[in-house]
């Protein structure tokens, strides 16, 4: 009979101006949070759209921390793909060097697209108190991931250029921040 009782907590958030209330409200038996997503997300839209953007230093600090995350990860992928190669590294030519580039790019995606789609931020941007954002105020879906991951290639394959427009744009957003309509916004507290 325990199991099914159930505790809620009301509890009332305000954006901005004080002229929404969403509802948000908790289940201890279950403990997991549950809430009213429509309102809650607008008003997190609405407050996220009025914040200042992210410059090109601190974007590329959270990629530098987001790299070595990455490379952690990669790396394992790389000794188990030796492993499977008896010992031998995966070169090209190989059998299993297709596989490991699928792997190595899927991975890649799969960590920032996670991350990016369930609170817009990787472990990288969350150490720095950046989020990403959509410009239209929709959710970060897996098409958005994405588009933006394979044009992040385009920014830095021409010699970083894609990053530097960055200094040049008013929002401070790079190429890829422009083809999948997202910005990085600063959640800093001054």
């Amino acid at each position: 009979m325990l199991n099914q009782l159930q505790v809620f907590l009301l509890i009332c958030v305000f954006n901005s101006n004080n002229t929404r209330i969403t509802f948000n409200y908790f289940s201890f038996s279950k403990y997991k949070k549950m809430t009213d997503t429509k309102s809650l997300q607008s008003t997190q839209d609405y407050s996220i759209q009025k914040l200042p953007c992210v410059g090109l230093f601190r974007r590329l600090l959270a990629i530098l921390y987001d790299s070595f995350l990455l490379a952690a990860i990669l790396f394992i992928v790389s000794a188990i793909a030796t492993t499977i190669n008896h010992g031998k590294a995966v070169e090209p030519g190989d059998i299993l060097y297709p596989f490991l580039v699928i792997t190595i790019f899927t991975l890649s995606y799969l960590y920032f697209a996670w991350f990016w789609i369930h609170n817009g931020q990787t472990l990288g941007m969350k150490t720095w108190k950046i989020q990403l954002t959509a410009e239209n105020n929709n959710k970060i879906n897996w098409k958005t991931t994405a588009i933006r991951f394979v044009s992040a290639f385009f920014s830095w394959g021409v010699f970083g250029l894609g990053f530097l427009w960055s200094l040049f744009d008013k929002k401070k957003r790079c190429w890829h921040d422009l083809i999948s309509k997202t910005m990085l916004v600063d959640l800093k507290d001054d």
